[in-house]
């Protein structure tokens, strides 16, 4: 059985592999407790956004994981989308977004996890 981290892991890569920019893996565990890892991605769209979410949803179902929540930040939903697997949350951000709150700056106590190539 895979552990969360592993589950971390492959998720960050599907968003490498779905396009997703400039993808960071935090291990946030021993800072809060309503979650262990965030997947920070920068999204291009709606459109791109919702080909990841489709992604996500067809690792979950292979992988014991549910989605919990998706909440847009934004109305229009291009700002921040983040999808809530409990253990594991992801972030698809827009570049302004992802500039503008500094999520690795803001959790930079978490242990950034290298992804391979």
């Amino acid at each position: 059985m895979k552990t969360t981290e592993e589950k971390a892991i492959e998720l960050a890569k599907l968003m490498i592999d779905g396009k997703g920019k400039d993808v960071t893996l935090l291990d946030v565990s021993g800072l809060n407790s309503w979650t262990d890892y965030f997947v920070i991605v920068t999204v291009n769209s709606s459109v791109h956004w919702q080909g990841l979410l489709k992604d996500v949803k067809t690792y979950i179902k292979d992988n014991d994981l549910e989605i919990h929540i998706t909440n847009k930040k934004s109305p229009d939903g291009d700002d921040w989308n983040l999808i809530d697997l409990g253990a594991i949350v992801i972030h698809l951000m827009s570049e302004q977004a992802r500039e503008f709150y500094d999520l690795e700056k803001l959790w930079h106590a978490g242990r950034v996890i290298e992804l391979e190539a």
